[in-house]
């Protein structure tokens, strides 16, 4: 049986040469949750293909996955080991106060409910538990959108910006939140100085188009690595992903 799920067009694959930059993108942002995920039972809320959920293995005591669909959790347990409930993340099948964090990355913007999903998120936790959630940055993904605006992206239901987020994560009874953006660091701006501008934009054309990559673009996307993006408090409104963190009241 194949160790690979298909491409979807929104679900990052590693090990796949084209789908490396996003890749690297998604697991910049794993690897930063790692210190906090330490020793703790953790949620991940979402695991998509679950390569993140095992780097979150590594450091905690406890990684609990939860996935719509069937053929991804089944992958994820296939190939990773890992604990993993097929459910929809609107309703969460766990008890109240029960884990230590809850992960949930790149994925609200897939969510009908993303209001009553962050309140869920707040009745698992235990009181003084972390939320960590990060989505595309709606003023960078779909700029000229606004909030109610339909995404261009068919995968989404409702694109945010930052305060859209931090409203919603404060409205849910969350505190302390933190508000960071995911950017090109030195060595991607240079790669996208040499693509028109931008890497990512360089790539959605030829995915649009169906042309075949130049061998410059393809050199360069399998070269990211994940010490490439910078992920920051400063300049969020610019940046490429939000990602945001908070703790439920003690």
């Amino acid at each position: 049986m194949s160790e690979t799920l298909p491409l979807t067009g929104e679900r990052t694959v590693p090990g796949i040469p084209a789908e490396n930059y996003w890749f690297r993108r998604h697991e910049a942002v794993y690897l930063a949750l790692l210190d906090d995920c330490r020793d703790a039972v953790v949620l991940e809320a979402g695991v998509g293909e679950g390569y993140g959920a095992a780097l979150l293995a590594g450091v905690a005591s406890r990684v609990v996955g939860l996935e719509l669909e069937e053929a991804a959790a089944a992958h994820v347990r296939r190939r990773y080991g890992l604990d993993v409930v097929r459910a929809d993340l609107q309703t969460l099948p766990l008890a109240d106060d029960s884990v230590d964090v809850v992960v949930n990355l790149q994925v609200i913007e897939h969510l009908w409910d993303q209001p009553g999903f962050l309140r869920e998120c707040a009745r698992v936790l235990r009181p003084g538990g972390r939320l960590h959630c990060s989505t595309p940055n709606r003023l960078t993904f779909s700029p000229g959108n606004a909030l109610d605006n339909r995404p261009l992206n068919p995968f989404h239901t409702r694109e945010l910006a930052a305060p859209d987020l931090d409203g919603m994560v404060r409205a849910a009874g969350f505190e302390a939140v933190t508000m960071r953006g995911l950017h090109h660091g030195a060595r991607l701006l240079e790669r996208d100085r040499r693509h028109g501008g931008s890497i990512v934009d360089a790539q959605v054309a030829l995915a649009l188009s169906g042309a075949s990559w130049p061998a410059a673009l393809t050199d360069d996307v399998v070269a990211v690595t994940v010490e490439e993006f910078d992920l920051r408090t400063d300049d969020v409104d610019a940046s490429l992903d939000l990602v945001v963190s908070a703790v439920r009241p003690a």
